[in-house]
């Protein structure tokens, strides 16, 4: 008999440490690959992603191209590498699911109407995986689409709560997914006070949905800020170059 894994101890502390409404650590990257319109990297905890987008530029084959507005197209996909045991290069039923399901999470945002007949194209890419992936696959692919120049509404965040060990927690990991109660992923864009993705994987009572909702929202506001000071970084690093140049 397999003993049982205590996700959250005595003290309401989580198997890596964390408090119940606390974020992994966070690194964020903006504008890291030179052939790419716009690209992002992500540290969440152990995961890592790098999101590149394309665009807006012609439609291949033409005869997909939208008379009255730009053609989005997602693929997110998880290296064989990522995980610990190999998995195919080939897309899983899951990467189709979630690259539509991401998609649909950028349409609201995006002014897609200002490119007619073009396609903006949009890679995410798992290096590593630890619970989450999709979350943190949102908060970077908006972050590349705003290096590519999109005119977006606003920037996409996303984040998950959940129930693990009997207790409501922010920012599920791998282990805290598979073993876990409950599993809530949110994208959120917080100017507008607005959700673009919501799915739930487990069960909760009317009561703890809400709170857990709640509790994926203030982790968005938090990582919101964090996306906001990666691409002022970009920027500040790009005049502060040009002023360089300039001087000499």
């Amino acid at each position: 008999m397999t003993e049982k894994i205590v996700l959250v101890n005595e003290d309401g502390i989580r198997t890596d440490g964390r408090k119940l409404s606390e974020l992994r650590p966070i690194k964020l990257e903006v504008g890291i690959l030179s052939n790419a319109d716009g690209s992002a990297y992500i540290e969440q905890g152990k995961n890592k992603i790098l999101a590149a987008v394309y665009g807006p530029r012609e439609v291949h084959p033409r005869h997909m191209a939208l008379p009255d507005r730009a053609l989005l197209r997602c693929r997110y996909h998880m290296a064989p590498f990522s995980v610990e045991e190999r998995k195919s290069p080939a897309p899983s039923r899951r990467e189709v699911e979630l690259s539509k399901v991401i998609r649909e999470a950028f349409e609201p945002a995006i002014f897609l109407e200002k490119f007619p007949r073009t396609s903006i194209d949009l890679f995410i890419e798992v290096l590593q995986a630890d619970g989450g992936t999709r979350c943190a696959g949102v908060t970077v692919a908006s972050l590349a689409l705003a290096d590519a120049g999109i005119p977006m509404k606003d920037l996409i965040v996303a984040c998950a709560a959940g129930k693990a060990g009997g207790h409501l927690v922010l920012d599920l990991n791998d282990i805290e997914d598979k073993e876990g109660e409950a599993d809530i992923p949110v994208a959120y864009m917080p100017s507008f006070n607005a959700v673009s993705l919501l799915q739930m994987d487990g069960l909760l009572t009317i009561e703890e949905f809400q709170q857990a909702i709640n509790l994926a929202l203030e982790g968005c506001k938090q990582i919101y800020a964090l996306q906001k000071e990666a691409l002022k970084a970009k920027y500040q690093a790009i005049k502060e170059s040009t002023e360089v140049t300039e001087e000499e």
